[in-house]
């Protein structure tokens, strides 16, 4: 099952201050400029294996970082810049982006502050791909990177509650996690569905039609955790935040032997209340959705801390005693915005160690 990633990263200057990349867009065509002008996006080709994936990876974030680092420049792995004003962060100007603020309204300022890391698995028996990925979501507490905003200590996981539940609050099936589907029909009937409400609602805004139309078709038009990519053709896991790429790794090559098991085995949905395992025909068996945002609500809050969180990912396969998020290296207090800029430059020490290490056993 070829696998791929495109991880998010701010982008600062010597002083942590947040800063446009500039030309290290220019370095490759795998790396992206986002939708916020001080943040870029990496990109690794589909990999068939996680030994290709890790080596090309790593090489890709290393030559940014190589980069960026003669320019006095350096990439920051957090999953928000923990304390920064709109004016710290504009919009890249770019008519997609206009359109949708547009239509999703002022809450949409708060996805700007979101770093994400995204998994690209290539499509097979897509449904079962699907419902293991969304059983799989509150795994973005592994690699959870950031519990601020704003300076303030919102909630343990940051991201996932700024973008799905705060920028998506009036559009949740454009950014929240969508149940299990039967099939692949289901899940398209169900994106023509969120495809047409979200135009409908474009349009009340003032939206030019074929502005729209020229923007945005279903595929295009939905940013949830789990989604189908048609370009690609992918089933993409946008869960996690931006980690060191350690973290990443070893989260993407847990996740990926997971799905490749359910791909193979098949996937089975249990009652309410009972735990993920396997059935006696060796299909993986899926909590009830109702679990899985029980669950994902308890991430959100509460992180690792919390033992039915730990209990939940161990049923799954995954290990949470392997993992320590980047978020519990910070300080519990309010940041100041000067504290802010000193922690970004802490967190990108970090991943400059951490790469060393990886070129080091490379």
């Amino acid at each position: 099952m070829k696998t791929s990633l495109e991880v998010e990263y701010w982008v600062v200057d010597d002083d942590g201050d947040l800063v446009p990349p500039g030309t290290l867009l220019d370095l490759s065509a795998q790396i992206d400029p986002e939708f916020v002008e001080p943040m870029l996006e990496i990109k690794t080709t589909p990999c068939t294996s996680m030994v290709e994936l890790r080596e090309e990876f790593v090489s890709r974030v290393g030559h940014v970082v190589d980069a960026a680092r003669e320019q006095n420049k350096r990439l920051v792995p957090l999953a928000t810049p923990l304390h920064a004003s709109p004016a710290e962060i504009p919009y890249r100007e770019k008519a997609g982006t206009n359109l949708q603020r547009r239509t999703v309204g002022r809450s949409f300022d708060d996805a700007r502050v979101c770093a994400g890391t995204h998994i690209h698995f290539e499509q097979s028996n897509v449904v079962d791909q699907l419902n293991a990925l969304t059983a799989l979501d509150p795994a973005f507490s592994l690699v959870n990177s950031s519990s601020y905003y704003r300076g303030e200590r919102i909630l343990e996981c940051a991201r996932p509650f700024l973008y799905r539940r705060s920028c998506y609050e009036d559009c949740p099936e454009q950014g929240q996690l969508w149940p299990y589907v039967d099939s692949v029909a289901e899940w398209e009937d169900r994106l023509e569905t969120a495809y047409d409400g979200f135009r409908e609602r474009a349009l009340e805004r003032g939206v030019d039609p074929d502005a729209f139309d020229e923007e945005f078709d279903p595929y295009d038009a939905v940013w949830n955790p789990v989604r189908l990519r048609e370009a690609m053709p992918t089933v993409e896991w946008r869960s996690p935040d931006t980690a060191l790429p350690s973290q990443i790794l070893q989260l993407a090559e847990e996740v990926r032997s997971i799905v490749t098991y359910a791909d193979a085995r098949g996937t089975a949905v249990g009652e309410t209340g009972a735990a993920a395992g396997s059935a006696d025909d060796g299909s993986v068996v899926l909590p009830a959705f109702e679990t899985v945002e029980e669950i994902t609500d308890a991430a959100i809050h509460n992180g690792l801390e919390d033992s039915s969180v730990r209990r939940y990912l161990r049923e799954l396969g995954l290990v949470p005693s392997a993992y320590e998020p980047l978020a519990d290296r910070l300080p519990d207090s309010r940041i100041t915005k000067r504290r802010a800029k000193k922690l970004r430059l802490e967190a990108a020490r970090q991943l400059e160690a951490d790469l060393d290490r990886h070129r080091v056993r490379a």
